[in-house]
């Protein structure tokens, strides 16, 4: 069995979370992605979030949200996604960079958008009352 572990940022304001789509795929992902070797998970969370969106993480206000596991999207069958999902403030102006092609804001209801994983964090957020 594989095992892809990443790190993903979640983003909600008014209700509304924060999702990416990169060039070239046809399925919407929380910003983030795999741990690079020796990384610690706020680590990774720093690195991903500015290379993906041009902003920094306000470390001290990060906040682990839970740990979602999930077939890998794209991926043979029994291969697993584990992603570790941590809330914070950030600092500059939210724009797509490197291979994120759109930014957007989605409401529950948009969760079959997304990765199968991504579709997990959006019944947690649901069920907490925290997405429109």
């Amino acid at each position: 069995m594989i095992v892809v572990d990443k790190i993903a940022w979640i983003r909600i304001e008014n209700g509304l979370i924060l999702s990416t789509l990169s060039a070239g795929k046809d399925v919407y992902y929380l910003p983030g992605g795999k741990r690079d070797p020796g990384e610690s998970d706020l680590q990774t969370l720093v690195r991903e979030v500015r290379e993906e969106l041009s902003v920094d993480v306000v470390l001290d206000t990060a906040e682990h949200l839970g740990t979602f596991q999930a077939q890998a999207h794209g991926m043979a069958p029994g291969s697993i996604v584990q992603m570790a999902c941590y809330t914070s403030d950030y600092t500059g102006d939210l724009k797509p960079d490197n291979e994120i092609a759109e930014l957007v804001w989605f409401t529950y209801a948009d969760r079959w958008r997304s990765s199968p994983v991504d579709q997990l964090v959006f019944e947690h957020l649901h069920q907490a009352g925290l997405l429109k």
